[in-house]
């Protein structure tokens, strides 16, 4: 296997073996789950594409199996249906184990603080492509579902966020070059403002919070309708 599929596998094997926690009871969801993931998978993996072409990230060969789908190696594809599906799974844990915790004044800055810098890293970085689209997207999505729509799992997706950057950064700092000689995703520096955690792109934490959203949404809105039919 390539360097890439075992990043794979080892993010998916222990969210996958718990998700039978009695407590959690993660497998119950996996339909809508799906459902959310696909949806949302299916445009970022257009985006994905689109930036591949354009050279504005690319991948190692020496770190895949070589097997593509358009221009995106099976791994990348791969990448957005098992790390949703294990931030996902945090975002059950937390609900599951922490059902009371007071959120509100952390999720307040949270969604202030990704609305500002999002719009102010966007609009000083509009030449740079990949920062000015993940910070804009974040700003926006923030904006609709915590100020306009007022979600209340924001508040979950928010604490989830923060606690699941822990697993992101071990994982993204591996894909980037953290522990490699050469990085197994690069970036052109063009279409990056160029700060990095470790070996991460900054923008790398816009285009998860955008990538994760709006599946929160979508999973929420199901199970809401999941729960409305079977009182009716």
């Amino acid at each position: 296997m390539s360097l890439y599929s075992w990043i794979i596998l080892a993010t998916i094997t222990g969210p996958l073996a718990l998700s039978f926690d009695k407590r959690v009871a993660f497998y119950r969801n996996w339909k809508n789950l799906l459902i959310a993931i696909l949806i949302v998978g299916l445009v970022f993996l257009i985006w994905d594409e689109y930036f591949t072409v354009k050279k504005i990230w690319g991948f190692n060969p020496d770190y895949i199996l070589g097997i593509y789908i358009g221009h995106l190696p099976i791994e990348e594809v791969t990448f957005f249906l098992v790390v949703p599906y294990a931030c996902m799974f945090v975002y059950e844990v937390l609900q599951a184990y922490f059902p009371k915790l007071k959120k509100q004044t952390f999720t307040r800055l949270f969604a202030l603080y990704f609305t500002l810098s999002g719009f102010l890293l966007g609009g000083l970085n509009h030449n740079k492509w990949y920062t000015a689209s993940a910070c804009f997207i974040t700003a926006l999505l923030t904006i609709y579902f915590y100020y306009i729509k007022r979600k209340n799992w924001f508040n979950d997706f928010a604490f989830c966020y923060l606690i699941a950057m822990i697993p992101f950064l071990i994982v993204n700092g591996v894909l980037t070059g953290a522990v490699t000689d050469n990085p197994i995703v690069w970036y052109s520096d063009m279409h990056i403002m160029g700060p990095r955690i470790i070996t991460i792109p900054l923008e790398d934490l816009y285009y998860n919070y955008a990538l994760l959203l709006p599946i929160v949404a979508i999973y929420e809105g199901l199970k809401a309708n999941k729960a409305v039919k079977l009182y009716q």
